[in-house]
């Protein structure tokens, strides 16, 4: 990602908008791999997937990854209610500490009391933002497409919005598009589409949209080839940035030709 168009989120500035998930992949060899070739750097690991008791083993995935380089995004999946959600995040943050990054008070929030279709609970969510955000934490909370629960988590001080693009990992891609463009036009705060991404393409429409990020997992763990597919969100969401920033074009009614014809010596008689 170019490095004069930064994401900020707190204080922190990453030169990549694609986040990448730990989980679902074939091996810890692979998705190191994957998380290279993303060229990602800030990932997420779900607090309550982890033996935080033995951190330091060898064989585990907070000891494979370089924390030197990329940036812990603790997440509190798991979470049923206010009060898990909040428990995990204190550990999340005590793990980022352990492992090196002192100033590190990220938290990916999750409130998932639905078994089903695993969406976000907005009230537990909300409860839950606004006391993490009071104790201190840059609170990044996933939350269904609802722009005015949108802006209830940017007033209480979240530091982005994390509108899901479809059910987690059902790869069925951007679905309420009208709501995330509105929740895009009236954030003070980054808008990160999580969730449901399928594709490459789905990732740079998403980017396209005015997104500042988005976070990827099963869409690279569970393709064909990961390590292709983590090279192609990587060209995705950098393509779909610029094809933002660049504007796209005013559809018109009618055809009109891309080579002018007033001035032109061949046609005259």
């Amino acid at each position: 990602m170019l490095k004069q168009d930064p994401l900020i989120i707190g204080k922190k500035v990453f030169n990549s908008r694609l986040i990448v998930g730990t989980g679902k992949y074939k091996s810890l060899k692979e998705m190191i791999t994957c998380l290279n070739k993303s060229e990602t750097e800030m990932v997420t690991v779900a607090i309550r997937r982890l033996n935080l008791l033995n951190i330091s083993d060898k064989n585990s995935l907070l000891t494979t990854i370089n924390w030197e380089k990329l940036w812990l995004l603790p997440n509190t999946a798991g979470a049923k209610t206010t009060d898990e959600a909040i428990r995990l995040a204190f550990l999340g943050r005590e793990l980022s500490k352990r492992l090196g990054q002192r100033e590190n008070n990220f938290i990916k929030l999750e409130v998932i009391s639905d078994p089903k279709y695993l969406f976000p609970d907005p009230i537990g969510t909300l409860k839950a933002a606004e006391f993490l955000v009071k104790k201190g934490f840059i609170v990044l909370p996933y939350t269904n497409t609802d722009p005015i629960l949108a802006k209830h988590l940017e007033d209480v001080g979240c530091s982005t919005i994390m509108p899901l693009g479809s059910p987690i990992g059902s790869g069925q891609g951007i679905q309420n598009v009208n709501n995330i463009q509105i929740i895009i036009e009236n954030s003070n705060i980054p808008v990160i589409i999580d969730a449901g991404i399928g594709s490459a393409s789905e990732a740079s429409f998403a980017m396209e949209l005015g997104a500042e990020a988005v976070l990827v997992n099963s869409a690279i763990a569970q393709a064909k080839n990961s390590v292709i597919m983590a090279k192609a969100m990587n060209l995705a969401v950098q393509a779909g940035r610029q094809a933002y920033l660049g504007g796209k074009m005013d559809p018109c009614k009618f055809a009109q030709s891309s080579s002018p014809i007033k001035g032109s010596n061949f046609l005259r008689p």
